[in-house]
């Protein structure tokens, strides 16, 4: 097992390792209250590779890395990923809405 440290390392080995055995690469979150602890582990019975943190930070990243995986699933091991992070990033820089509040 391999822990890796960086985030950006960690998820593009992780695609990696998911477009080279699509049929029997897995990705398991593990979440641990008592220690604060978060592991998200990718294998595919030959490579196994580990991200832990206890940041809460990492939450809004592991959902971007869930993005990943789904659309790799769904679509197949050969799109595009930009279009993923696109609409995301298109998503976050849109205005927020303004509420039906009282108007002053």
């Amino acid at each position: 097992m391999v822990y890796v440290v960086s985030w950006d390392e960690f998820v593009d080995r992780s695609v990696q390792l998911f477009r080279a055995d699509p049929e029997s690469t897995r990705y398991v979150m593990k979440y641990r209250h008592c220690d604060g602890k978060l592991v998200l582990k990718v294998t595919d019975n030959k490579e196994c590779l580990k991200f832990k943190t206890d940041q809460a930070q990492e939450a809004k990243k592991m959902e971007k890395l869930n993005n990943i995986f789904f659309t790799l699933m769904a679509r197949g091991p050969d799109v595009d990923l930009s279009e993923v992070t696109g609409k995301e990033q298109m998503m976050e820089t849109q205005p927020a809405k303004k509420g039906r509040g009282r108007k002053q």
